[in-house]
């Protein structure tokens, strides 16, 4: 749980990072956002993910960071 309470806060510290220093610019690309249609949303989201996945399987099941 203490694992899994970490990765949260990480997670959290990573996504709050662009609000804190840059608000503005955060304000533009939210407007962008909304004026992509869902099908493009959707298909980023799903690449996200498979990168997400690989970088877990890579750190998982590798030796390569040791």
């Amino acid at each position: 749980m203490k694992y899994f309470l970490s990765v949260i806060g990480m997670v959290m510290i990573v996504e709050g990072l662009p609000y804190f220093a840059f608000p503005d610019k955060i304000k533009d690309f939210l407007n962008k956002i909304v004026e992509t249609p869902p099908h493009h949303l959707r298909i980023m989201g799903f690449f996200l993910m498979m990168i997400g996945l690989g970088i877990l399987y890579i750190a998982l099941r590798t030796n390569l960071f040791g």
